[in-house]
This record gives C-alpha cells, structure tokens and sequence, in this order.
C-alpha cells in the first residue's frame, strides 16, 4: 500500500533533501504538534513529508481508536514511506519521528541507509518505569543523529539519559522545562510554539552539519 503524504514546502528552501517524519502513538500526522513541527521545520528551509502508520490510517476512515500496531507492522510502514520518499528526491532523506515514531525511525536508520536521524521526544523509557529502557540501538547506531528532548520529558529527562551509554553519533539538544509535546512551564516565559521553533532551529543545524 502507497504512503499518503502531507508535504509542507519551504518558501526559501535553505537546504536540499526531505525530512521523513512519522508521528506518534496517540495522534494523527495532522495534530496540532505535527502541523507546528512541519510547518517550524518548513520555516527554516527543508522539505518536510508526514506519513502515517497503517493503524492511525484506519482511525482516520472509521473514527474508532486502536492502538499502535505490531512493531514489525510499524517498520514495514516506514519503510515503505521511506523508499516512496528516496525515489522523489535527488537530495538527501532525513527519517525522523514524534515519540513512538522517532523510535521506529531510530530502529530503521543504519538499514535505510538514511542521511540522519531525528527524534522529537524519544521515547527512553514509559513513563514511571525507568528501567524499561529503549535505547540498546542507540549505543552502536552509525547514522548521524540529533534527539531533541523537553527537560520534563516523563519519557526521559536529563539525569536518567546522562547515565545511558549512548553512541558517539548521537546528540541531544534539551529544550528547558518542555514537556513531551514541548510545552514549557508559564513560568519560563515560553509558549510551546517557540519551543518547537527551538526544535526547528536546532534541526536546520542539524542537518547543515551533514552537508
């Protein structure tokens, strides 16, 4: 089955290739983060296609709420995006995801050979359970890869990542007091919408680095 896509298109394109960007388990390609997120990343220069697993598909046509499906399920979807998504560009493809599908871009990215990685809220461990880590591919990936992470993340937060022995190819860039979808404390004088311009910024240097 063919991906179906949302494309957000930069104004000014800064940099060439595609960012592959699946969303994550609770909501659609087209929540409210993932338009601010694509249109962020638009803003700053690069090609921007969302795509959607087969399940949230499904939701999309009958309503009814389900959950993820079947790992296995999730990376074949992926895949197939990422294989639409290589052969209608020239430039480099980026995979990248929301939580749940930063993971599954992370599992994914040495195999697809893919010019980088980056994950918005990875998802380390649920929340409250910190010792159900998800990060033993992340100490030998090879692809070069940015995670861009909220300090109050519940999914992982600065001082149980610094004690994961993560790979040389991976960076991460913390947002001050952002949640899993970014949103920061009233008190920091943020709003959501700057902080995923943060993010923005911090994927445009991300990937003018691989260039």
């Amino acid at each position: 089955m063919s991906a179906s896509f949302i494309f957000n298109q930069p104004e000014v394109p800064q940099l060439s290739g595609t960012l592959l960007l699946a969303h994550g388990a609770g909501a659609p390609m087209d929540s409210l983060f993932m338009e601010l997120l694509a249109q962020g990343i638009a803003g700053v220069g690069l090609k921007v296609a969302r795509f959607e697993f087969p399940y949230m598909a499904v939701r999309r046509e009958d309503g009814r709420k389900r959950p993820p499906n079947p790992m296995p399920v999730l990376l074949d979807a992926f895949r197939g995006a990422y294989r639409e998504c290589r052969a209608d560009t020239d430039g480099p493809v980026y995979v990248a995801g929301k939580s749940m599908g930063g993971r599954v871009a992370s599992m994914l990215a040495d195999e697809l050979g893919a010019d980088g990685l980056l994950c918005f809220g990875y998802p380390f461990h649920p929340p409250g359970k910190p010792e159900k880590t998800r990060v033993d591919h992340l100490r030998t990936i090879a692809t070069p890869t940015l995670i861009i992470q909220g300090t109050r993340d519940p999914f992982g937060k600065p001082d149980e990542v610094s004690r994961y022995a993560l790979g040389n190819q991976v960076a991460i860039h913390w947002l001050d007091t952002g949640d899993h979808d970014f949103k920061p404390l009233k008190a920091s004088g943020q709003t959501q919408q700057a902080m995923i311009g943060q993010a923005a910024t911090a994927c445009l240097q991300f990937v003018e680095g691989r260039g």
